[in-house]
């Protein structure tokens, strides 16, 4: 159980309600963001201009009505394609076979079942069921089998053609205005594959691999762990080569002459164990300090130098809500409090 009052450094205390607040935002799922704000506006944009295609083709349709309950499946697609490009539930087999595959199971389950609420369950749950099997899992897609069967006499009377038009036609045109909007920017790619053949070899070119993880690994953790993951083996590795060589290039030694007061320090360990201290006085021989975050947070002590510099990796500053390498020496900051990388 938390004190009441976390002190974190010279007149900064954390509250057990923000404690609390924290605790209750992590089990909730509230991301902590920390993409840019040119990224999100990125995403904005092509969310705007993708819609725009599929809705004026909707509307050059006879059924004018049906048209406009497409986009909004089509909706949820975009924030996928556009606001997550690089995402395994993004990509194009995902997007296209999973609305025309859930669009088809809609039509069946309406033709099927009389009670509508019975239609509505068997719907999603087989359109579920095929995605998966089909490899295509895509979110929307239960909205487009859902829209099969409850969306009116205008969709009802399309009959399976509901699956070629409009479904198929508007997701292939939200696919290619996927295509051309993020292939405008350098590290946007669409497909993701496109970036990650590209980037990855030049990545992998210059990396000195000194541990012993491989691309298999990261397959066996995924199918250890027994359930969907936006993430592939692929992309696991690349994140774990790209930080391998921010290590690298950032590798910084703590000597005991080196502790300076005011300044926080990482040991550099990953999960559970790892830990953050602000260093609140030094002495010549000993080193006082606050766990600012991580393991033991709030907690108050004191070692030797040799102590600390043993289990100091390098230093750090907060940025972004999180804690970063001050690889370049910049002046010290507040410290957020109890936050966890």
């Amino acid at each position: 159980m938390p004190p009441y009052s976390l002190s974190v450094g010279p007149g900064i205390h954390i509250s057990m309600y923000k404690y609390w607040l924290r605790e209750i935002s992590l089990a909730l799922g509230i991301e902590q963001n920390t993409t840019s704000h040119q990224e999100k506006l990125l995403s904005s944009l092509g969310g705007l201009l993708g819609i725009a295609v599929v809705y004026s083709l909707s509307i050059s349709t006879d059924n004018s009505i049906s048209s406009v309950f497409i986009v909004a499946s089509m909706g949820a697609s975009a924030v996928l394609m556009f606001a997550v490009p690089h995402g395994a539930l993004s990509q194009p087999w995902p997007v296209v076979g999973g609305h025309t595959l859930s669009a088809a199971i809609g039509v069946f389950c309406f033709q099927s079942f009389s009670h509508t609420a019975v239609a509505s369950a068997c719907a999603v749950s087989l359109a579920i069921l095929a995605m998966y099997y089909l490899r295509c899992l895509h979110p929307p897609g239960g909205a487009t089998a859902l829209l099969a069967v409850i969306g009116g006499e205008p969709i009802h009377s399309m009959g399976y053609s509901f699956v070629v038009t409009p479904i198929l036609t508007n997701v292939m045109l939200l696919v290619l205005a996927a295509v051309v909007f993020n292939s405008l920017f350098k590290w946007r790619s669409y497909p993701a594959h496109g970036l990650s053949k590209s980037q990855r070899l030049k990545a992998h070119k210059r990396s000195r691999r000194t541990h012993g993880l491989t691309q298999e690994d990261f397959v066996t953790a995924l199918q250890q762990l027994d359930s969907f993951i936006d993430v592939t083996a692929e992309d696991l590795s690349e994140i774990f080569e790209q930080a391998m060589q921010h290590t690298r290039r950032a590798d910084t030694t703590t000597t005991p002459d080196s502790i300076v007061e005011g300044h926080h320090y990482s040991n550099g360990q990953l999960g559970i164990n790892w830990s953050v201290r602000l260093v609140t006085g030094v002495s010549r021989r000993r080193i006082y300090y606050k766990v600012v975050g991580g393991q033991d947070c709030g907690k108050s002590s004191n070692c030797s130098r040799n102590e600390f510099s043993i289990w100091a990796r390098y230093r750090v500053i907060p940025h972004n809500q999180h804690w970063v390498r001050d690889v370049f020496d910049q002046p010290k900051g507040g410290a957020t409090p109890c936050k966890t990388l």
